[in-house]
C-alpha cells in the first residue's frame, strides 16, 4: 500500500485518538467538580423523563454523555432523543412522547398558535451571533435589500425564520416579496451548494459547519434583530407533578455550562467526539455562545418572546394570535425563593400583550 493512501487512515486514528483523549480529560473534570458539589438524587422523580436535544443544545450534551441525570434521578428511566431542529421536537413533546427539551425562539410559537400543550420553564441568554443569512461566496448580493425576488432556503418555524422576517423588516421588503423556500437544515444545504436557492437562513451548528467547509457569505447574522433566544420547555404532567425535577434540571444545566466555561478546550472534544462534527465547527459554534446558565423566564425575555409572536401573526404564517405568558410556567412563592429568587418573574398585570 502506498504511503498516499494509508496517510489518511493515520490521520483519521490520530484525530480520533484526540478525541478520546479529550473526552477522558473532560470526564475527569466532570468527576471531580461533580465530586465537589456533593450533588444529592431527587426524591420524588417521575417512572421516566425524555430529554430532548438538537447537536448544538452543549449543556444538555454534556449531561447525556456522562449521565449526569442518571445519577441525579436513580429511580427514573432516563431517555435521550436527537431531533434535527425545534418543530420536530416540540411536535414530540406536544404529542406525549417528550417531557423535556431546548429549542430557539419561534418553535414555541407556531406550537402554541397550534393549540399545542406544552410549558415555558426556562431560558439561557441571547446567542444573537449563532444564527445567519448566508449567501454563496460568488454572489451578486451584496446587501439584504438585493434579496428582494430571491429564493431564499429556511426552516418553517425555527430561529432562521424568525431572523429572516427581521432582516427583510430592516430592509424594507414584504415578506411576500422574497420566495421561501422551506426545507429542513441538510436539505437546505444541499440546494444552497447546488445554487437552486439565493440565500439560506441557519443556525450553529449548521452555519458553522458550512461557513469553515464552502466559506459563504454572511448577509447578516442576528445581531440588530434578534436575540435568538433559547427556551427550555416542558410537557405540563412534569412541570404540574414534579417541579423539584425541574429545578434539579436547572442545577445541572448550569453546572454543566459551568464546566464548557472553564474547560473549553475538552468541551469541543466532548461535542465532537459525540456528534461526529469536526472538532473546527464545534469550537467555532461554542465560541459564539455566551456563558448560557439557565434561569426562568423574566418579564424581559417574554416581552422578547410575545413580539415574535406578534411578527408571526401580522405575517400571517400563525392561525391565531397567541399570548406568551399564557403558558410561561409560574412557580409558587417557595418554589421562587428555592430558585433564588424573590418573586414571580412575571405577574400577571405586566405580562406582555398581544399588539393587534
Amino acid at each position: 500500500m502506498s504511503s498516499s493512501l494509508s496517510r489518511p487512515r493515520f490521520n483519521r486514528g490520530r484525530r480520533q485518538a484526540l478525541q478520546l483523549l479529550g473526552t477522558t480529560a473532560f470526564s475527569w473534570t466532570l468527576a471531580s467538580h461533580y465530586a465537589q458539589a456533593q450533588t444529592t438524587p431527587v426524591a420524588g422523580a417521575p417512572a421516566q423523563l425524555r430529554v430532548g436535544y438538537q447537536k448544538s443544545a452543549v449543556n444538555l450534551v454534556v449531561l447525556k454523555q456522562h449521565g449526569v441525570l442518571e445519577k441525579r434521578f436513580p429511580n427514573t428511566k432516563v431517555t435521550w432523543l436527537e431531533f434535527p431542529a425545534g418543530p420536530q421536537l416540540l411536535e414530540a413533546l406536544s404529542a406525549g412522547s417528550l417531557d423535556f427539551g431546548l429549542t430557539g425562539d419561534t418553535p414555541p410559537v407556531f406550537a402554541q398558535a397550534a393549540g399545542k400543550e406544552l410549558r415555558y420553564v426556562g431560558a439561557e441568554p441571547p446567542k444573537p451571533e449563532s444564527s445567519a443569512i448566508l449567501v454563496p461566496a460568488d454572489s451578486a448580493l451584496q446587501n439584504l435589500a438585493e434579496l428582494k425576488g430571491k429564493r431564499v432556503a429556511l426552516q418553517k418555524g425555527s430561529s432562521a425564520h424568525y431572523l429572516l422576517v427581521r432582516a427583510l423588516d430592516k430592509a424594507g421588503i414584504a415578506w411576500a416579496d422574497i420566495q421561501p423556500v422551506y426545507l429542513a437544515p441538510a436539505d437546505a444545504r444541499a440546494a444552497f451548494e447546488r445554487k437552486s436557492v439565493d440565500a439560506w437562513a441557519i443556525w450553529d451548528p449548521y452555519y458553522a459547519a458550512t461557513e469553515l467547509s464552502i466559506h459563504p457569505r454572511v448577509l447578516s447574522n442576528g445581531e440588530g434583530l434578534t436575540g435568538n433566544n433559547s427556551f427550555y420547555l416542558a410537557s405540563r404532567p412534569l412541570v404540574d407533578r414534579h417541579p423539584q425535577v425541574i429545578k434539579a434540571l436547572f442545577e445541572e444545566l448550569t453546572r454543566a455550562d459551568q464546566l464548557v466555561q472553564t474547560s473549553r478546550k475538552e468541551a469541543v472534544q466532548l461535542v465532537s467526539s459525540f456528534s461526529g462534527l469536526d472538532a473546527n465547527v464545534v469550537s467555532r459554534f461554542i465560541g459564539r455562545r455566551p456563558s448560557s446558565p439557565t434561569t426562568l423566564l423574566g418579564n424581559s425575555i417574554v416581552a422578547d418572546q410575545q413580539r415574535v409572536a406578534d411578527a408571526f401573526f401580522r405575517l400571517g404564517v400563525i392561525p391565531r394570535q397567541v399570548r406568551v405568558a399564557e403558558i410561561v410556567w409560574q412557580p409558587t412563592p417557595a418554589e421562587y425563593a428555592s430558585y433564588g429568587q424573590s418573586g414571580p418573574s412575571i405577574a400577571p398585570a405586566q405580562a406582555a400583550a398581544p399588539k393587534v
